[in-house]
């Protein structure tokens, strides 16, 4: 293959083969040693995965769901596993759930739903999605509202609910929070509702006005109508922005 030089010749070198083909064996060791050393670094990191042999002893933290829809209360327990424990790569995972309560009505789908979560949280990756998957299960019979006006469409959603809350407290997942200026928003709009009912503030942060309407965003009875525009007092949802 000819190649048509166009510019002038100034300089030039002779290349040896030999040498070029030793300096691209140096070079290819080179690469190959860090990449060993890389590998030999993070062959001590342990992730997690389904093949994790479980410990003797696990954290543990337990949740308790009592709804309208039963005499008796829900118990969540989740245990988790730390993984590089005493090392700056030190995880705290959510490794087994159960799920207990004195109505066996709904053992069967229990009893499936902590085997499947389990089986989910020893897979490793990201495991977060749990959250949103068991929120959009609705009951055919009607949800029900917890304590500081939340709707809740099932049992299974709040179950997810008591999820999101342990994977916010190892650190798995951020809570989620206003910024300044929306919250300085709500605080107004609340004692400005408040003082048209003449009524005192309510000592309770989880209590909204009574009266307020539900919120199609956070599903939290929050709404309260103000200068014509329905503002929710838990989210900052306006119907006027």
């Amino acid at each position: 293959m000819s190649l048509k030089i166009d510019k002038k010749i100034t300089q030039y070198e002779v290349v040896n083969t030999e040498e070029k083909v030793a300096e691209t064996d140096d070079e290819k060791v080179k690469t190959s040693q860090s990449e060993n050393d890389s590998n030999e670094e993070g062959a001590d990191i342990i992730h997690m995965h389904e093949k994790l042999e479980r410990p003797e002893a696990l954290l543990g933290s337990t949740y308790k769901i009592k709804t309208p829809l039963s005499a008796h209360a829900l118990y969540v327990t989740i245990n988790d596993v730390v993984l590089n424990p005493g090392t700056e790569h030190e995880l705290r995972r959510p490794f087994e759930i159960f799920i207990n309560s004195k109505n066996m009505e709904h053992y069967q789908w229990i009893a499936a739903l902590t085997l499947i979560t389990s089986a989910v949280f020893r897979k490793g990756g990201d495991i977060t999605f749990l959250v949103d998957e068991l929120r959009g299960v609705f009951d055919p019979q009607g949800g029900y509202f917890k304590r500081g006006g939340r709707y809740m469409p099932s049992i299974v959603a709040e179950i997810g609910d008591a999820i999101e809350n342990h994977m916010q407290m190892i650190g798995l997942l951020e809570p989620k929070k206003l910024d300044k200026y929306q919250q300085q928003l709500i605080d107004e709009k609340r004692q400005q509702y408040e003082q048209t009912l003449a009524t005192p503030p309510v000592a309770d942060s989880n209590e909204f006005p009574a009266g307020s309407q539900l919120c199609k965003k956070c599903l939290t009875k929050a709404m309260i109508k103000m200068d014509g525009c329905l503002t929710c007092l838990n989210c900052g949802e306006s119907t006027c922005s």
